[in-house]
């Protein structure tokens, strides 16, 4: 028999009713144990807020607009309800539960009327992201009216928050490795590996279901499956770097574009982005110097494409990112916008992992198949001032700065440790979510040009501002957020809208200030947009506890000269 929706959606109210996070795994773990086969992938992807596994390219392409449309007519309720609904509670799940509780139609199941289940959800789902072409926003409406005409208002909460991508209960990944390793009795470290080599813990929970610690244990990379990146943290200077990594180290250009993933099987070549959605058609050309050159049947490699303007030299970001969005009018793209490819490391190669390989090593067999395309450019050294040289040389080609790598350090996939340090100039930007704008004065007027700018609490999950800006973005760019912040407005007040969580920005800031003016209890001083970051999620975006620890190193600093 199939598990009711319904069961999923009381689960999720019992994890947001709480912060205990071993009550969190156990409550997860005991739900798993009672799902069929075919129902766990789903029910944890479902539970992690997505509507797909990670790797699952499918999306659902449906904005606010068109949801909020389906739920005004299902319910007939004055659109002035949801927005005082939403004020209250800052939840567009919660907002909705109330919107069907207080509806005037009688929503009730009754005896007659067979419950939604889990994969009856899914199935909704899917058809919903396999609607495309003319009158698809039509058909997407119907569909999601019928999904939210036969649920409960609990159920509806968190069809929307899956829609929508913010299930915002606290239970992240990390728990759900917990709460799957609890649930099917497989120790945790090996069911942390098996998710890190499928790039998703829903197919890893359904094979330990079926197959236990054998099956999941035989897990390998599958080419065209899009893995976690190794992610680096961010070293005050050079010395640190060399400190930590023993005294030696390799130092690279960090350059100034986007990092991608790039999957070779024979003559197929697919290129993800480091938020692992697939960007292959934007970059013709580079999967045609892939399969010409990479001296492998099958791989995954890493590395950077960068803009180059005529004279070779790097263009800035915002002019790669027309070519990082791009899926029309591609070749007339290439041709205004040329890239460049660089490689910085070999993950996997003809059947073999190569994860545990020394970095040293993963190197020296990337050179070796990389056949004309560049590396980027490396030295291995222990001394800080041949090192500050090669950064010094790395600004001053346009790049942003350096990385170091412990010179024997594995691959450790979506994980940020010490073995690679980024390093740059000056003070490090912060990635940050837009989760509110205001139209602009004057000329700006009939544009969302300021914007209010949050930092993600890694404990809550909950959005945070720490500030505003209207500086940094072009008249171009303004107006295409505008357009994007219009769509996905929850809210309107006045001149102010209020937006989900989704777009991440890089912002640069002088110090971090204590403030009473925001919730978090601090803001950023003369904040301003460097560039739209399309390449990251939100879940990427930095956290509060970085900006507090930003602040209180400012305040340590300061201290010591007063």
């Amino acid at each position: 028999m199939e598990t009711e929706f319904r069961a999923l959606a009381e689960l999720c109210e019992k994890l947001e009713a709480t912060s205990k996070r071993t009550l969190m795994v156990s409550l997860v773990a005991e739900f798993l144990k009672h799902l069929r086969d075919d129902e766990v992938e789903p029910a944890i992807s479902m539970i992690l807020g997505r509507a797909f596994p990670r790797w699952d390219q499918r999306t659902l392409e449906v904005s606010w607009a068109t949801m909020s449309g389906s739920i005004k007519r299902l319910t007939n309720v004055d659109w002035k309800d949801f927005t005082k609904a939403f004020s209250k509670t800052g939840d567009i799940g919660a907002a909705t539960k109330i919107m069907f509780e207080s509806s005037r139609i009688q929503r009730q199941a009754t005896l007659f009327e067979k419950p939604v289940t889990i994969l009856e959800a899914r199935r909704s789902l899917e058809a919903i992201a396999e609607t495309s072409g003319y009158g698809s926003r039509e058909r997407k409406e119907c569909l999601i009216e019928t999904l939210l005409g036969e649920v409960t208002p609990l159920e509806a909460k968190y069809i929307v928050k899956i829609m929508i991508g913010e299930m915002r209960t606290g239970f992240h990944e990390g728990l759900m490795e917990l709460a799957v390793s609890k649930a099917f009795n497989v120790p945790h470290d090996v069911v942390q590996r098996a998710s890190m080599l499928t790039g998703d813990i829903g197919e890893v929970a359904a094979i330990a279901k079926t197959r236990g610690r054998e099956g999941i244990s035989k897990l390998q990379f599958q080419v065209f499956r899009p893995i976690k990146p190794m992610l680096a943290q961010t070293a005050e200077d050079i010395n640190e770097a060399l400190k930590e990594h023993g005294g030696l180290t390799a130092f690279e250009h960090k350059l100034d574009g986007a990092r991608v993933q790039i999957h070779k099987a024979m003559n197929k070549v697919r290129i993800y982005s480091r938020r692992l959605t697939d960007v292959t058609a934007s970059f013709p050309e580079i999967v045609r110097l892939t399969r010409e050159e990479v001296k492998a049947s099958e791989a995954i490699l890493e590395g950077e494409i960068i803009a180059v303007g005529k004279d070779g030299t790097p263009l800035p970001f915002q002019h790669f990112m027309r070519r990082f969005r791009r899926v029309h009018d591609i070749e007339e793209m290439v041709k205004r916008i040329p890239v460049e490819l660089f490689l910085f490391d070999l993950i996997y190669i003809d059947g073999k992992s190569l994860i545990v390989d020394p970095y040293v090593e993963r190197r020296k067999k990337l050179k070796e198949i990389a056949g004309n395309i560049p590396l980027t450019r490396q030295i291995i050294t222990s001394s800080p001032r041949e090192a500050e040289r090669f950064l010094g040389e790395a600004i001053n080609k346009g790049h942003e700065g350096l990385v170091a790598k412990k010179l024997d350090s594995p691959y450790t996939l979506g994980v940020r440790g010490k073995r690679w340090f980024k390093i740059k100039l000056s003070l490090e930007p912060l990635d940050l979510v837009i989760v509110a704008a205001e139209y602009g004065y004057g000329r700006r007027h009939n544009w969302l040009s300021d914007y209010y700018l949050a930092a993600r609490d890694s404990e809550s999950g909950e959005f945070l501002v720490v500030g505003k800006t209207f500086k940094g973005l072009t008249d171009e760019e303004i107006k295409d957020m505008t357009r994007r912040l219009e769509e996905a407005a929850i809210k309107e007040e006045h001149r102010r809208v209020v937006v989900p969580p989704k777009i991440v920005v890089e912002v640069a800031y002088n110090e971090v200030q204590k403030s009473p003016k925001y919730k978090c209890g601090m803001a950023l001083r003369f904040a301003r947009i460097m560039r739209i970051r399309e390449d990251k999620s939100p879940e990427e975006a930095d956290t509060i506890q970085k900006v507090r620890k930003i602040y209180e190193k400012q305040f340590e600093k300061k201290a010591i000269y007063r």
